[in-house]
């Protein structure tokens, strides 16, 4: 039996105090103490936007009140790092070459959008349905372990198939597999920052897993340069290294199980796992349109930047890889610095809408700057330009997400819903791109940039609705 020290049972007793005061329809905010007297344990964050409201049914979990540790930081950094080394790695490069060596040079960019594009539907459907069954996990291993590691070994398996696949349509379906399997780890790795982080550490927190992501990128790159001769160790090696992140992360993850079996969902309430009302939550409403923008700009960029280097610089393959990864290198540099500061400096002064808005807007200008680069240095500088937007907007956006999550048990479900807004925009970019690209003669990036630019600049108004965080 496990023994229950005192400082849990006041944490139990304030839980349940709360879960009270939330059935007499009254809001606390965790920057301000309830009529009971909070337990010792229980820091207050300073920081509005995290009022907890009417739970879908009870929780015996408490909210996270005191600072994670170094190893789990440490721990935390490096699984971010190790799946976006095995994910992105044929989002940016890996798959190109891949569909390259199946169809030919002259048909590489519709296949590849084709795949990218169908393989998003899965991160559109898989995140959300997988967040939820996280949350409702019964495991002796917790809630987030068993989805984490399982979905990080089920991304491995699907790139093994299409490192060795000859034909599109095993493409098509290997890459929604994986897909599948890398959201259902993603979403409960994604979690654990609402499980373990409390609020006046998440932009700290949320800034150094964007940094990571960045990072990843960025040795996925090196990797793909490294190993383009074999196309087994181009995607495997990424996929050993996504594995063994995520299982460290697992091990030392003080991932809770619930003691109490959730009640069963109906058919009509496991549909609504897709959907948050807009009216109930208009500012988690407000702040999906937002994500979805910069989103939707910024893979209309990248989904064909390998294509466009080729077409518009008139680079080889060879050094059109060399190219995007000293860029990526420049981007990375220059997100990892401003990065870190911007949630540093957010968690300082409690504040987030400013700078989501400005890192958006930057983005944008960044986006519409592409129409002028004519040269490889160019693209460096707009690279600088990208990386430092981006670098503030993840350095504080996630944590404002989090102070606007509707349900407190439901974290995971919910955080699949707001990823919608990262999975959507990257199956339309591949297609959206590809028609903007026929429009007039030749491929016309042009159009396809200033749209980009477009959208993301709307964006950018999408978060001054934004009410309940500063």
């Amino acid at each position: 039996m496990t023994n229950v020290t005192p400082e849990s049972d006041k944490e139990r007793a304030w839980v349940e105090d709360h879960q009270r005061h939330h059935h007499r329809g009254e809001v606390i905010n965790a920057a301000t103490p309830s009529t009971s007297e909070l337990p010792a344990s229980i820091m207050t964050s300073g920081i509005t936007g995290h009022e907890h409201v009417e739970p879908e049914y009870d929780v015996d979990i408490p909210p996270p009140t005191q600072p994670v540790s170094r190893k789990f930081i440490v721990s935390f950094a490096l699984a971010q790092l190790a799946l976006f080394i095995a994910l992105l790695g044929p989002v940016t490069v890996s798959m190109a070459i891949k569909v390259t060596r199946v169809v030919g040079e002259g048909r590489a960019p519709q296949a590849q959008g084709v795949i990218l594009g169908i393989g998003a539907i899965a991160a559109l459907l898989g995140n959300p349905l997988f967040g939820r069954l996280s949350d409702r996990t019964m495991s002796r291993w917790g809630r987030r372990r068993p989805w984490m590691v399982g979905g990080a070994i089920g991304l491995a398996v699907c790139l093994f198939v299409i490192a060795v696949a000859n034909n599109v349509p095993t493409l098509i379906v290997a890459w929604f597999v994986a897909q599948l399997a890398a959201n259902a780890c993603f979403a409960a790795y994604l979690a654990t920052i609402a499980d373990q982080v409390p609020p006046q550490q998440s932009a700290t927190i949320t800034a150094l897993g964007g940094v990571m992501q960045n990072v990843g990128i960025l040795a996925a790159l090196y990797l793909a340069s490294a190993l383009t001769g074999n196309m087994i160790a181009l995607f495997m090696v990424p996929a050993v290294i996504g594995v063994i992140g995520m299982l460290i992360y697992a091990l030392v993850l003080p991932d809770k199980r619930l003691r109490r079996r959730p009640p069963g969902i109906s058919l009509g309430q496991f549909a609504r796992t897709f959907w948050v009302s807009p009216r109930q939550h208009p500012d988690f409403a407000w702040a999906w349109i937002s994500r979805f923008m910069l989103i939707l700009g910024s893979f209309m960029f990248s989904t064909f930047r390998f294509f466009w280097m080729k077409d518009h610089l008139n680079l080889s393959d060879a050094q059109t890889v060399a190219t995007i990864t000293t860029g990526v290198l420049i981007y990375t540099a220059v997100l990892v610095v401003i990065g870190q500061a911007a949630g540093y400096i957010s968690d300082r002064l409690g504040r987030r809408k400013f700078l989501v808005f400005l890192s958006t807007a930057l983005f944008a200008i960044g986006l519409g700057l592409l129409t002028q680069v004519n040269s490889v240095s160019g693209f460096y500088l707009v690279e600088g330009i990208l990386g430092a937007a981006y670098g503030i907007y993840m350095g504080v956006d996630l944590a404002l997400v989090l102070a606007v999550l509707p349900h407190p048990e439901d974290n995971a479900k919910d955080l699949g819903v707001f990823n919608i807004a990262n999975a959507m925009p990257q199956t339309l970019a591949p297609f959206l791109g590809a028609i903007l690209l026929t429009v007039g003669a030749g491929k016309n990036y042009t159009l396809l940039y200033l749209t980009a630019a477009a959208l993301t600049f709307l964006g950018a108004l999408a978060i001054i609705p934004v009410k309940k965080v500063r």
